[in-house]
Order: structure tokens, then C-alpha cells, then sequence
């Protein structure tokens, strides 16, 4: 289960993206906004990425007008590595070698048929592990001191 969200700015985004994991078959929820009126892109942020730390998830995706925003909110979660992507590359590698578990996308910013496609490639990349691993236990140990 992926869990979804986003704000006033990533709301068009989002959508077309729903659409594509139904055509997919992808089972995700949605946990808002449900319009282009204006919201808090860190409430949506936390209410997503809860799901994931919770373990109610797996991934989540969200989506504010650059993709920035709503990343700086969700890596104040504890448990999760989000990154903004604009580009394939970016997203796959940050599934292969971080084991990010949140890809943030920009509405205004990335088109529809980009963002299915990193969408595909960061929901079906596995963390590659080995010497990346360590990297990671040093990003949860930074977490941890917080």
C-alpha cells in the first residue's frame, strides 16, 4: 500500500498520478487535500508519512508545487528519507543507493507522463544495500540524536 498526498500545488499532479496506479492496479490511499484550495503542505506531510512509519504503508508519494516543501516537512519525520526528484535518474538512484521511502514530486514542475514514470521506477526499485547500508545507518544515527 502506498500512501499519497499533497497541496493546493501538487493537487493536479497527484491526480493524474492516481490515475496511472489504478491503470497499474497499484493499491494506495489518499490522504488529501481533495481541491486546489490552499493548505499546509507539513500538515499533509506528517499525515502521510505517519503511515509510512507506522507501518500502515510501505512508500509514500507527495506532491506541493516544487516538490521542496513538502520534502523539507516529511525528513522531519522520524523514519523518513524523502527526496524531491524532477528527473528519472534521481528517482531510481535515491531507491538503489538511500532507501528513500518518500519521493516528493512538484505539480509545477514535473509533467504528468515524467512523474508516472519516476513514480513506476521508485516504487519498483529495490534498495541496493551492501556498502549503501552503512550510509544509512549513519543518516538513523544522525536521526537518533536528536
Amino acid at each position: 500500500m502506498i500512501a499519497m498526498g499533497c497541496d493546493h500545488g501538487g493537487f493536479a499532479l497527484m491526480q493524474q498520478v492516481k490515475a496511472y496506479l489504478d491503470e497499474k492496479g497499484v493499491a494506495y490511499t489518499d490522504l488529501g487535500c481533495y481541491s486546489e484550495a490552499s493548505v499546509d503542505y507539513p500538515d499533509i506531510a506528517k499525515k502521510v508519512c505517519a503511515e509510512v512509519v507506522e507501518g500502515r504503508c510501505e512508500k509514500a508519494l507527495l506532491f506541493c508545487g516544487t516538490g521542496i516543501g513538502i520534502s523539507m516537512a516529511a525528513n522531519k519525520v522520524k523514519g523518513i528519507r524523502a527526496a524531491a526528484c524532477s528527473d528519472w535518474f534521481s528517482a531510481k538512484f535515491t531507491r538503489l543507493h538511500n532507501d528513500a521511502n518518500a519521493l516528493c514530486l512538484g505539480g509545477r514542475v514535473v509533467g504528468p507522463g515524467l512523474a508516472c514514470e519516476m513514480v513506476d521506477v521508485f516504487l519498483n526499485t529495490e534498495f541496493e544495500g551492501g556498502r549503501h547500508q552503512a550510509r544509512i545507518d549513519k543518516i538513523i544515527a544522525i536521526e537518533n540524536e536528536q
